[in-house]
């Protein structure tokens, strides 16, 4: 009873003992409280860029992960990125956020007796999905392979000929394969990757704190971390983006492969696979029986890269019975790119 005497009596002091709240305490007050909230957002992004530019401002720290996400804040999201872009390359974006259809699972086959080498597959990449030109980010990896072998550790991805194909060799792509049991999902500590319905594992930028858990743990090689603020001439941008694959990214951030996800779940084909010179590139929606994909996956010799690891890859390799038809060697383009 004494102590809640005493609080009750603490509850009557008067009003004006209070401390004065005026227009400068206000103000000066807010500053101090968002530059704390800047200083932990910069705290828990270890390893983003810490310029003024950079650190995330108060809109950016407490926006919410996307799956929590209403339609109304992701138009607020989507503004302040449109906004960025314009200031940053003098272009207008038209940014969306296309879900996963009903009832498709996309997997990816590839054809190794038909491919070259080009790598047109890896430079329409780049292009389709803003990625850095310098230093040049690149998804796709093409291994020039001993024929009769499939050693990793002696494969090579500077080749640089010039000509393709090597009648000696032969060349295998290998780019984010959307497991079915993906690792890097499992050991990202904040959740910032995930697995949608139709099998694509995403990443979402603005959620990324760049601790690269991810990376290590893909036995693919598959993920790309922005060591340097990414840079895209404002002529080469590609305006058509989704908030899940293509928009540009910032320094200290994942990213990867999305099966071109801004294209393909509205109906068009990845990138890679319009380009591709020789039809070795096969793409489509597993669960339907007349697909080209169920296809090959029931009458083809196919298999898995790295199949002992268990990660279910949604991205496989294949053979035609014969070889494949005859191969016209091509001018090889420059290799450049990330090692």
């Amino acid at each position: 009873m004494a102590d809640l005497h005493a609080r009750t009596e603490s509850d009557q002091t008067p009003a004006a003992a209070a401390p004065e709240l005026t227009r400068r305490n206000f103000l000066s007050q807010g500053a101090a409280a968002l530059a704390g909230v800047t200083a932990v957002a910069a705290a828990v992004s270890p390893l983003r860029h810490l310029s003024a530019e950079h650190v995330p401002n108060l809109d950016e720290f407490l926006q919410k992960h996307y799956k929590e996400m209403t339609a109304e804040d992701k138009q607020r999201v989507f503004a302040r990125i449109s906004q960025e872009v314009q200031q940053r390359h003098q272009v207008q974006a038209r940014l969306s956020d296309p879900p996963p259809l009903d009832g498709v699972e996309y997997v990816y086959g590839l054809n190794l007796s038909r491919c070259i080498g080009c790598r047109k597959c890896v430079h329409a990449c780049v292009e389709e999905n803003n990625q850095s030109r310098s230093p040049e980010i690149q998804y796709i990896r093409v291994l020039e392979m001993e024929k009769g072998s499939i050693d990793l550790e002696t494969a090579d991805h500077h080749y640089d000929p010039a000509s393709v194909p090597n009648p000696d060799k032969y060349y295998m792509p290998v780019q984010c394969h959307q497991c079915a049991n993906p690792p890097c999902v499992k050991v990202c500590p904040v959740e910032a990757t995930w697995q949608e319905p139709d099998g694509i594992v995403v990443i979402d930028y603005d959620w990324c704190i760049g601790c690269r858990y991810c990376e290590a743990a893909c036995p693919y090689w598959a993920r790309r971390f922005n060591f340097a603020d990414p840079q895209i001439p404002s002529d080469k941008l590609n305006p058509n983006m989704a908030y899940l694959s293509n928009r540009p990214r910032e320094r200290g951030v994942m990213e990867k492969c999305t099966f071109c996800l801004q294209r393909t779940r509205v109906g068009r084909m990845p990138a890679c696979l319009e380009v591709c010179p020789t039809g070795s590139r096969k793409f489509g929606n597993v669960l339907d029986p007349n697909s080209e994909v169920a296809y090959i996956l029931q009458h083809k010799r196919v298999f898995v890269l790295k199949e002992d690891v268990g990660t279910i890859p949604r991205f496989f390799y294949y053979f035609d019975e014969r070889g494949g038809r005859y191969r016209e060697p091509v001018a090889s383009p420059d290799v450049g790119g990330e090692a």
